[in-house]
């Protein structure tokens, strides 16, 4: 029996992990699906009615882009500060530095998230990678009480969050039910991803004081969904409520069954075995959740990603292109089109690498580059924000 037969089977049967089961899932190869989307990806290294000008330049991997009722922005950078960028300027002010966060590799401060009633109790939440007493790598959400000019460490809401210095997600979003979402990887264990117990490689969900919601799928467990690989970006329509995340495909590693690129874009089923690492793409077994969009021929990783006028628009990191996906929202979310913004071919970039996306109260989108990772040629003053007015 082939090994990933073998794999198939005890997932079939309910069997739980065992070191020979981890040993098989390691070597095993994910069975490979079709691309979801019916459509070539368009190049459009200039976008007609769009002017992009840089409004704040010389960060540092700045990793979430969150903006305050007031107007205020704050940007979180991976090696572990908050900047704060007063409303009307483009000067940022140091707001935090983070206490304990840790920087190695793709580990560090990452996510980000404004609480909807933040006028009211002053609550920012952040998720950030360290090491506790045993010098072990974790990650851990922490809620920050805002006092204008800085912030100051409430609580933590979230702990013992597994990380790795790579493959360890990081982005956190309110959802429109209140509730807090956390994404996470799977730290290059592949297997984690099908282990509902584990908390690596899922989409996690819990109240703000960090509590499990009584209708989680799992009951008295944060996990949401699972079967991810590495959770980047999460978006809601606001028009149906549908839940997107982003999320990094395969390298090419042998523990990943020497499988690469497929990226994918994901509508999010509560409860839902989004696949990894089991199948990639759209195989259309109705044991998984085919993805939305993916992508087979170059990497693309998608990052933060948010709804703008109606259509999805996604910050592509080795694709360095800002991606416009436009949906048949009365078709099950049917991809019509899939636009690479600034970027003139595979992972061939203006700004090169971009990190996250957010709508400014300017009614204007706002986009991170994150070239300062040491993964694409710097351009002067990297990394910057770009601001693209629609005209």
């Amino acid at each position: 029996m082939k090994p990933r037969h073998v794999f198939l089977l005890l997932f079939c049967l309910g069997i739980s992990f065992s070191l020979q089961a981890q040993e098989v899932v390691q070597k095993a190869q994910p069975i490979l699906g079709e691309l979801p989307q019916k459509t070539e990806d368009v190049f459009l290294p200039e976008v007609p009615g769009v002017k992009v000008e840089v409004w704040v330049d010389s960060l540092t991997i700045p990793w979430s882009l969150r903006f305050l009722p007031n107007g205020d922005a704050l940007v979180a950078q991976r090696p572990g500060s908050i900047l704060r960028i007063p409303s009307g300027e483009n000067n940022p002010t140091p707001y935090l530095e983070v206490p304990g966060s840790v920087h190695e590799v793709d580990a560090g401060l990452m996510g980000l998230a404004v609480h909807p009633n933040f006028e009211t109790n002053h609550w920012i939440y952040i998720m950030h990678a360290y090491r506790n007493d045993e010098n072990q790598l974790l990650s851990k959400v922490v809620r920050l009480n805002d006092l204008g000019s800085r912030a100051v460490v409430d609580k933590v809401i979230l702990d013992n969050i597994p990380a790795y210095a790579i493959h360890l997600g990081g982005r956190i979003a309110f959802g429109p039910d209140g509730m807090l979402y956390i994404g996470t990887g799977d730290m290059s264990q592949p297997f984690v991803a099908q282990d509902v117990e584990n908390l690596a490689s899922k989409i996690l969900r819990i109240t703000e004081e960090g509590e499990i919601p009584s209708d989680n799928p799992f009951p008295g467990s944060p996990v949401y969904s699972y079967g991810h690989r590495v959770v980047q970006g999460f978006a809601w329509d606001p028009d149906t409520g549908a839940f997107f995340n982003s999320e990094h495909g395969p390298s090419g590693a042998e523990v990943e069954g020497s499988v690469r690129y497929r990226d994918e874009i994901n509508m999010v089923k509560k409860g839902g075995n989004h696949g990894w690492p089991i199948v990639v793409g759209a195989p259309g077994m109705g044991t998984y959740v085919d993805p939305k969009v993916s992508w087979n021929k170059a990497a693309v990783p998608p990052a933060g990603m948010t709804f703008y006028k109606g259509d999805l628009f996604v910050a592509s990191l080795g694709g360095q292109a800002l991606i416009r996906i436009v949906f048949d929202k009365e078709n099950d979310y049917e991809v019509e089109k899939v636009e690479r913004w600034f970027s003139y071919a595979p992972s061939k970039g203006i700004y090169g690498r971009m990190r996250d996306v957010t709508v400014g109260p300017d009614g204007n989108l706002y986009v991170t580059t994150s070239n300062t990772d040491g993964r694409a040629a710097l351009r002067i003053h990297d990394d910057k924000i770009l601001k693209l007015t629609f005209e």
